[in-house]
């Protein structure tokens, strides 16, 4: 170990060390600020929410390597899972958007990175919070490892509260993984024995959920890639989330504008010239929420190169032109998958 790496070793690094800021500047970038609008016309809410994480996962990744290159200058990171984007207020792009982060909490390998996105102006305020999960992995093409991270010094109360609740997210993690291996409860079982019930009454003319599902195919190229050869991970759950908003745009009423990012796992790497398949189900709806599950396949160029890449639950409320919910029309499980998934996303309901 050279004198510079053990001086890197021995410094003590804590979560306000480790902060980034990047910032959207719509008010003085107009064509930027046009490339972010869902709608041309005047409307609350009218920005692309796809678009928003695409910038996420691009100022999680920054934050990561900052901290990750202090010890490994040649590592790279990547996003093992975006584990809670919560929306708070509906944004726009007439007032600049500025992305804080910061990471909370620094494991084995891996190290949970926090953003609080803010719009500011005269309306000035907390657009949503998201955390991601990333992984630090060296570089070597016959030998990829993950890499043993130094922990951060948590000196600030705050520090302190933000790694507690990183470890309940982790421990909420595996509790619901836990959760969906277990059978349904009774009150679980009566409700999805109602729902099929329903439809075996003469003249039904419920929302099945196998009417509910939407595919779109496409091929990775060279305009995609981050790091060598494979596709920039921001991209796909982009492109996943807007297939997702589409199929809530079939239940929906009204308007379905994004509510909760559930969660999104990034199960395999997407390389150049894979094809892509996107699934989006609506899965489940509550009285005014739509839950979207949203998966990426990926078919490498060799015979059985399949795998899937990423899985998305997404949660959309229908609203008014006021932005004040509004009920959603009850979705109605068939086949046992359907179940499954239902029951998934009910464990998991907002409302």
């Amino acid at each position: 170990m050279t004198s510079s790496e053990s001086t890197r070793e021995m410094q003590k690094i804590s979560p306000h060390d480790t902060r980034y800021l990047f910032v959207l500047p719509f008010s003085t970038d107009p064509l930027l600020a046009r490339r972010f609008l869902a709608k041309d016309q005047e409307l609350i809410g009218n920005i692309r929410f796809g678009k928003v994480l695409e910038v996420l996962d691009k100022v999680d990744e920054n934050t990561s390597l900052a901290y990750v290159h202090q010890f490994y200058p040649d590592a790279r990171v990547v996003t093992a899972a975006i584990d809670s984007v919560v929306i708070r207020r509906p944004a726009d792009t007439k007032h600049d958007m500025v992305f804080s982060a910061q990471i909370n909490h620094v494991g084995k390998s891996s190290l949970e990175v926090g953003i609080r996105i803010e719009q500011l102006g005269s309306g000035s305020s907390h657009v949503a919070t998201a955390y991601f999960t990333m992984v630090a992995r060296s570089t070597e093409e016959a030998n990829i490892r993950s890499l043993t991270l130094p922990p951060l010094e948590y000196l600030l109360e705050v520090e302190k509260k933000r790694y507690e609740k990183a470890n309940l997210r982790r421990q909420a993690y595996r509790a619901s993984l836990q959760q969906g291996e277990e059978m349904p409860s009774l009150d679980e079982y009566l409700l999805l024995k109602g729902l099929h019930k329903q439809q075996e009454v003469e003249g039904f003319d419920g929302i099945r959920a196998g009417d509910l599902v939407l595919h779109s195919t496409q091929r990775a190229y060279p305009e995609q890639e981050n790091v060598p050869r494979t596709v920039f991970g921001g991209y796909l759950i982009r492109r996943a989330y807007e297939l997702a908003a589409l199929a809530a745009e079939m239940v929906a009423p009204d308007r379905a504008v994004p509510f909760q990012v559930n969660r999104i796992n990034f199960n395999q790497p997407v390389f150049l010239g894979d094809k892509l398949k996107f699934t989006a189900r609506v899965v489940y709806t509550g009285r005014t929420t739509i839950t979207v599950q949203s998966d990426i396949e990926r078919f490498g160029q060799a015979s059985g190169d399949t795998a899937l890449s990423n899985s998305c639950l997404f949660t959309f409320r229908n609203v008014d032109a006021s932005m004040q919910p509004q009920l959603v029309p009850v979705i109605y499980p068939v086949t046992y998958a359907e179940d499954a998934r239902y029951l998934n996303a009910y464990r998991q309901r907002m409302d």
